[in-house]
């Protein structure tokens, strides 16, 4: 039996991450997550690690797309924080912007780590970004540093 199971140390890998500044108070928790769980966990240098902002959640793919289409990342993590509010926008929203980030992933043969938040309240996105639910934006980076080795094994 063979056995493929990726580890989560990457020195010399690259990374993008693509951040939505909206409800940047909760995204850049996000982002500290994430970056140090690349540098602590994943041996990844400051170097090999570049940070795209854009507007919103569903702006997201588009950017996800543009970097893939370089072909100089090993991986990307789009982190953004979607809260309900009291209309339909939140599905729209977090649905869109879901399914774009598969798409680019498929398209492009490229892990993208998926460390949007999509919550009912304030609350809850603060729970996940960094105090007693975890900090998503570094979980979505060890996914993306176990993705990068299961692929490079295949």
């Amino acid at each position: 039996m063979n056995i493929i199971e990726g580890n989560k140390y990457a020195p010399g890998k690259k990374f993008a991450i693509v951040i939505s500044r909206f409800n940047d108070f909760i995204g850049s928790s996000l982002l500290e997550g994430a970056v140090d769980e690349l540098k602590r966990t994943g041996g990844v240098s400051d170097d090999d690690i570049t940070v795209v902002y854009v507007p919103g959640a569903v702006e997201l793919p588009l950017a996800a797309k543009r970097i893939a289409m370089k072909k100089q990342f090993d991986a990307i993590i789009a982190l953004g924080v979607i809260i309900r509010g009291g209309t339909p926008h939140f599905d729209l929203v977090a649905n869109e912007s879901n399914k774009g980030l598969a798409t680019v992933s498929m398209d492009y043969d490229i892990p993208v780590a998926f460390g949007v938040l999509t919550t009912e309240s304030i609350e809850q996105a603060i729970e996940r970004a960094g105090t007693k639910m975890g900090n998503k934006g570094g979980e979505a980076a060890l996914g993306a540093l176990e993705m990068v080795n299961v692929l490079e094994q295949i």
